[in-house]
């Protein structure tokens, strides 16, 4: 590590809040925001960024894998189509971890791709090429927009989580809720056949508490979110299992139904592939 980026701060939630169009964080006194900066664990996970900080893309994602020693058991491989033109899709247990999972199985087979994500990875400079942003809290900014559009149309993977947030506790058992549409309206015309992939895990009990709580409480503010590091440390030095389902042809998605309910479909799918 240089001496430049000894202290260098690749997540910065004061200076984040500063810079925000917010009102309302702008006006957050600062033990708040000191309180906000634990809970995430700040300085924990810049201290792993300036670690990693000499390693990019592929070989960053391989470094993370080490430092949290996670030990990856991943089914289905040979159901990786040979042309990586395709929308690979995942149910959406952890938040962060599931992310570079997801990116790492498929980065290990085609070199490159494009993951639909939120842009709060941008923050860490070793993912940004690899990411496709999206504002998952308010409109998409125009360049978001037409990044994403032409994202569509290049030759390579993209992978993305439908549900457009983490699991939670749905009709009583842990899962993603209604996966929106879109991967499904975007890959009848850009020619994209869809690879389901199931990831296996959970959260912990508090994180679900919180959620099931502020729901029960009518409080609209996702605040479990703000736990969403902690469950990424929590994952260090466990097994996680991931199984590949083979590739479903665009040409499937006819007007039988509609693209919601085919989405759904794709769901069903996926955590079929969790009960194998």
């Amino acid at each position: 590590m240089t001496e430049l980026n000894k202290d260098k701060k690749y997540i910065d939630i004061a200076k984040i809040i500063s810079e925000s169009n917010s009102r309302l964080l702008k006006q957050l006194p600062k033990f708040v925001i000191t309180l906000v900066s634990k809970i995430i664990r700040q300085d924990e996970m810049n201290r792993y960024l300036r670690k990693l900080s000499a390693y990019s893309e592929y070989g960053f994602l391989l470094e993370v894998i080490k430092e949290f020693n996670l030990k990856l058991e991943i089914e289905g491989k040979e159901n990786l189509p040979e042309n990586g033109k395709c929308f690979f899709v995942a149910n959406h247990p952890f938040g962060v971890i599931d992310g570079l999972v997801l990116t790492f199985c498929v980065c290990e087979k085609y070199g490159t791709l494009k993951a639909i994500a939120n842009d709060g990875f941008m923050f860490i400079p070793q993912l940004r090429p690899f990411i496709a942003a999206v504002n998952v809290y308010g409109q998409s900014p125009k360049e978001y927009v037409k990044a994403l559009e032409e994202t569509y149309n290049m030759d390579i993977p993209i992978t993305h989580f439908p549900s457009g947030e983490v699991s939670r506790i749905y009709n009583w058992k842990v899962q993603d809720r209604e996966w929106q549409k879109s991967f499904i309206t975007k890959a009848i015309p850009s020619q994209r056949d869809i690879v389901p992939i199931h990831i296996g895990g959970k959260n912990s009990i508090l994180f679900y508490s919180i959620f099931s709580l502020r729901r029960l409480l009518g409080i609209k503010a996702n605040i479990e979110l703000m736990l969403i590091p902690r469950e990424m440390f929590n994952k260090k030095n466990k097994t996680i299992k991931v199984k590949i389902g083979k590739p479903i042809s665009y040409r499937q998605f006819d007007k039988s139904l509609a693209h919601r309910d085919w989405a759904n479909v794709v769901r069903s799918k996926v955590y079929e592939l969790g009960k194998n």
